[in-house]
């Protein structure tokens, strides 16, 4: 297999219960727990992987195994659809990079003109900033909301990575529900809100998050700065297990009543293999008010 270019992200097979990516000039190995099929590559192209990430079962995290002593560095540089994103491999076989929400993408693209000019979005749950940067790359006027610290200074030097976005982006560390009912009270508004809660957490001051119990409410949070008129929207996607696409639509439709103008979609995040097949990497739902 030929690399298109040394510094793109590409998810080149799956199988067995693993991914195989080519993540800029470096090609590893990481988990991937429902891709039940055989690999469609040979063996060559995976024994080719620099690192593989072993889960440590006994724990939460796992480590990084150096193959063929070449290894990785602690962090560089790839591009991802036009965007550039610093990776850095994580106790917890992250890198930095959610390829799966660029799923959403191509929605938002279609969806983003009727939003006007400078459109306030909040992203919630942030993370490393990718749709963040790319919803500014579409002339959004984005708030960037995570809280943890370090993974908003990430997000950060990963704008500055890109030098034809403006650094309009919106920088908020916090509780994303505390954010949330403090912009309520200020009477700030958004056309568009997209969040990725985690299924389990805690917040600096020790409060707990479990997506079971908490996800109803904070949608009605959401709800309530949400713009009143206009095209409007709010994306909720999940990577817990059991919260299929038709659970989240569901959730959405508990929130947002139906009726004339309102358009509910939901289905599979997946990433695109280099060979046309999908790998499933979570679910989403939508809705847009007009």
């Amino acid at each position: 297999m030929t690399q298109n270019n040394p510094t793109e992200y590409r998810l080149l097979d799956t199988g067995n219960l693993l991914r195989l990516e080519q993540a800029g000039p470096y090609r590893i190995i990481r988990p991937a727990l429902n891709a039940f099929w055989r690999p469609s590559l040979p063996k060559a192209e995976w024994d080719a992987a620099v690192a593989m990430f072993v889960r440590n079962p006994q724990a939460s995290g796992g480590k990084w195994n150096v193959r063929g002593g070449r290894g990785i560095p602690a962090q560089w540089n790839v591009t991802f659809k036009g965007i550039k994103l610093q990776l850095k491999p994580t106790n917890f076989g992250h890198l930095g990079i959610f390829p799966e929400h660029s799923a959403l993408w191509a929605g938002l693209e279609t969806l983003m003109p009727e939003l006007g000019t400078n459109a306030p979005i909040l992203n919630l749950f942030a993370y490393t900033g990718a749709l963040s940067l790319f919803l500014s790359k579409l002339g959004a006027k984005v708030t960037h909301c995570d809280a943890a610290q370090g993974i908003v200074d990430w997000a950060k030097e990963n704008l500055a990575l890109n030098h034809d976005l403006p650094p309009t982006i919106r920088w908020m560390v916090d509780d994303a529900f505390r954010f949330a009912a403090r912009e309520e009270r200020r009477g700030t508004q958004y056309r568009g809100i997209i969040l990725d809660p985690p299924s389990f957490g805690r917040g600096a001051q020790g409060q707990v998050w479990k997506i079971e119990e908490a996800l109803p409410a904070f949608l009605a949070q959401c709800r309530a700065i949400l713009a009143k008129d206009g095209t409007r929207f709010l994306i909720l996607t999940c990577h817990t297990p059991g919260f299929t696409p038709i659970i989240l639509e569901r959730m959405l439709r508990d929130t947002f009543a139906s009726g004339k103008g309102i358009e509910f979609i939901s289905g599979e995040l997946c990433i695109p293999q280099a060979d046309g097949a999908f790998l499933p990497s979570g679910s989403f739902a939508r809705v847009v008010l007009r």
